[in-house]
């Protein structure tokens, strides 16, 4: 049965499906000897499919964990600056697994990994408006700093929508805010904290979706329950 290229290749597990795209522009995709183009689809038990020269095989055993970053990592499977990354936290897990979704360098959290393309791509897609819980350490104007991020609407001239903010504690001059966005923007939650006059000194990402951290130490990792996978699935229109 025929299928989209960009699919197959989320479906073995080589990349998400937007990246797969992405690959499919750049012409690193061949299908039975030519370069295949964004849109072409193929039959997996007839045709060849050749990802930067190497063969797609076989779609792996999926594999679903979660990583509780460290700040100090990049969320990418390599770096040309030689920077750390999470996927190395990872990659004693056996599998060839990539991040869902990102968190700057400086931030620090829930990260899920997965082979999974389909429903990495589900999971990212803008209909699902998949919730992503960040408790975030602050200083600066403190008064009033929940309505100026709620009431937020416009981010350096670009639309957002509302966050959902409230004030967990303070102490001193410091306070932590739970904020819970939809949204993936670049550092977005400290692009809107310096907008609203405050000053991010830990951002730490605690539940996304239906995950929630827990008590899981820094620079570890665990694979998802099979509750955790059924709930993750199975809520809000992901499948």
């Amino acid at each position: 049965m025929e299928e989209r290229l960009q699919k197959w290749i989320a479906r073995c597990g080589i990349s998400s499906r937007r990246a797969a795209e992405e690959l499919l522009r750049q012409g690193r995709v061949t299908l039975n000897g030519r370069v295949a183009g964004l849109g072409e689809s193929g039959d997996p038990e007839r045709d060849t499919l050749l990802v930067d020269g190497r063969p797609v095989a076989a779609a792996p055993e999926p594999v679903y964990l979660m990583l509780n970053k460290p700040r100090g990592y990049v969320t990418t499977l390599s770096d040309e600056r030689g920077r750390k990354t999470a996927a190395e936290l990872v990659a004693d897990c056996g599998r060839r697994v990539f991040p869902v979704g990102r968190l700057d360098k400086d931030s620090e959290g829930l990260l899920l990994f997965t082979n999974d393309g389909t429903l990495a791509q589900q999971l990212l897609h803008p209909r699902h408006q998949v919730d992503k819980v960040y408790q975030v350490t602050v200083s600066g104007a403190l008064e009033g700093a929940e309505e100026r991020l709620s009431r937020m609407r416009m981010l350096e001239g670009e639309p957002i929508q509302p966050a959902q903010v409230r004030r967990l504690s303070q102490k001193g001059e410091t306070a932590v805010l739970e904020v819970i966005i939809h949204q993936g923007k670049n550092r977005q939650i400290r692009r809107m904290c310096r907008q609203a006059g405050l000053s991010v000194l830990r951002l730490r990402r605690v539940q996304e979706h239906t995950l929630h951290l827990g008590n899981l130490p820094s620079g570890k990792w665990r694979y998802l329950t099979d509750e955790e996978l059924q709930d993750l699935k199975g809520s809000d229109g992901v499948e």
